[in-house]
């Protein structure tokens, strides 16, 4: 029974994390195209006029954009945990039907598997927040612009870019990534827990067989002291 809640546990998981992902990988396709490829991540520009209302400023000038690498990191970051994610929930699914459990081998490639996705996860999340975040800075000037950066997706910067739903997919790419992280350490950590009671398992047998191998041994000792004693 506990072996069913465990490996239903960890389909639940899967599942939330390949949601989580799928709410990543779409924004920042749709962003991508709407910025004909260029990164928005990381980007610095600056606004030309000195007038503190966005009527008043000339345009936004884009100084640098983002390096390409961070958005293509991301996003395959996101895929990797989406592919990942459905199909171990849909072999956890299957151990779960069959009544499988797996060997000692299966669990600890699963941790392995796991650890790696949560850490990529996380440093594309970490990426996106804080690549996003320093756009923010440089779209707002720090907030001296009198709009905010949601406010900004409606305004017109003349990029080249349609910039009309940037905040709304970053903010949604957030919220995924950041989710599917929290997924991929709670499976992390079941993982590790498995491993763990299959090593306390293995060693609890061999402990079992070494004591039944002494049990054993203690008749013949027995035997072999009569023998000894009968010959004297």
């Amino acid at each position: 029974m506990a072996f069913s809640r465990f490996h239903l546990a960890q389909c639940v998981c899967y599942f939330l994390a390949f949601v989580f992902s799928f709410v990543v990988v779409v924004p920042l396709f749709e962003n991508g195209h709407d910025f004909r490829g260029r990164c928005l991540l990381f980007t610095e520009g600056m606004w030309l006029s000195a007038n503190m209302t966005v009527q008043g400023r000339e345009r936004f000038t884009v100084q640098q954009w983002g390096p390409p690498a961070a958005c293509r990191f991301s996003l395959l970051a996101s895929l990797l945990s989406l592919v990942v994610a459905a199909g171990h929930a849909w072999r956890t699914l299957f151990f779960l039907c069959k009544g499988y459990e797996g060997s000692f081998l299966y669990s600890l490639l699963n941790l392995l598997v796991n650890a790696f996705v949560v850490f990529l996860v996380f440093i594309a999340s970490t990426i996106v927040s804080v690549g996003f975040t320093m756009w923010c800075d440089s779209v707002t000037e720090r907030g001296t612009v009198p709009r905010s950066c949601e406010d900004l997706q409606d305004v017109n910067l003349e990029l080249d870019v349609d910039n009309s739903a940037f905040y709304d997919q970053f903010a949604i790419a957030q919220l995924g990534l950041w989710g599917a992280w929290m997924a991929w350490l709670i499976l992390t950590v079941m993982a590790f827990v498995r491993v763990y009671r299959s090593c306390r398992e293995e060693a609890l047998l061999d402990s079992l067989a070494h004591e039944k191998e002494l049990l054993l041994a203690r008749p013949d000792r027995a035997l072999f002291q009569e023998e000894k004693s009968a010959v004297i």
